[in-house]
């Protein structure tokens, strides 16, 4: 049955080898653990893998690879839940909701997020809070909730904002952008994303001054290199000093007798 699956995929021509390899390593990975609590990661990582299908143009294989992500999705939330791992339980809920939000299952996309929304703001993780927003803002966009898909993102907003997540308050006014223009508000779509461009642009010029930071500030390894170099040399000429003015004291002396 598994020789049929691949020869399927490659004649569709969407596997590639190293994709091929990569999830056979997995699973004869899988297979090895004997510690049960170990499981729940490489299920993810597996179906991290399978959710690897937005390139995938063939719908029948479209459809294998969302089935199989979904499935070993669903056997690592199982582990993670057994084993308390919210972290792992986030993850998983993050990747149901993607795959059923592709499959415009909009009920069950939304509520698997919304488990992973409550399980950040439990854990006061805002960062996370905010991108969950956002997702579920554009699940509402999708099913045309636009009054709901609204108050996401104005709490995504402030959230952002407030804590200084200047990538995230770029992402909020992206999807505003998407909001708007959806309800056929050009003009506040335009701002949206001309603000979203701002950001994005302030992002990168940061990113270039840290870079430069970087490459013009001492090297500090090199400095705490040569100091103790200096002072070594220093200790041994005063050294070498002190030994010649006891040797010339040691000879007058003798002279003396």
């Amino acid at each position: 049955m598994k020789k049929l699956i691949i020869l399927f995929l490659l004649l569709a021509g969407t596997r590639s080898f190293a994709a091929d390899t990569q999830l056979d390593s997995l699973k004869q990975k899988l297979q090895l653990i004997t510690v049960d609590s170990l499981k729940g990661g490489v299920y993810q990582q597996i179906a991290a893998e399978y959710l690897k299908y937005d390139t995938i143009k063939h719908s029948g294989v479209k459809l294998f690879y969302q089935t199989e992500a979904l499935n070993y999705t669903m056997l690592a939330l199982h582990n993670y839940s057994y084993y308390a791992d919210t972290l792992g339980m986030r993850t998983c809920f993050d990747y149901l909701s993607k795959v059923y939000r592709s499959q415009r299952k909009y009920s069950q996309a939304k509520w698997f997020l919304l488990q992973s929304n409550k399980i950040s703001r439990d854990r006061k993780d805002t960062y996370n809070v905010v991108t969950s927003l956002v997702g579920l803002s554009a699940i509402k966009m999708d099913n045309q909730d636009y009054k709901l898909a609204m108050r996401d993102l104005n709490e995504a907003l402030a959230l952002a904002e407030k804590n200084k997540f200047t990538f995230l308050e770029a992402l909020v006014q992206k999807n505003y952008a998407f909001l708007y223009n959806r309800m056929k508000d050009s003009e506040k779509g335009d701002l949206a994303a001309k603000r979203a461009d701002e950001l994005y642009a302030k992002l990168k010029l940061d990113d270039e001054q840290k870079a430069l930071a970087i490459q013009t500030a001492p090297d500090t390894a090199k400095v705490k290199k040569v100091a103790p170099a200096v002072k070594a040399k220093k200790k041994a000429y005063i050294a070498k000093k002190i030994n010649k003015v006891n040797t010339a004291n040691t000879a007058k002396r003798l002279a003396s007798l």
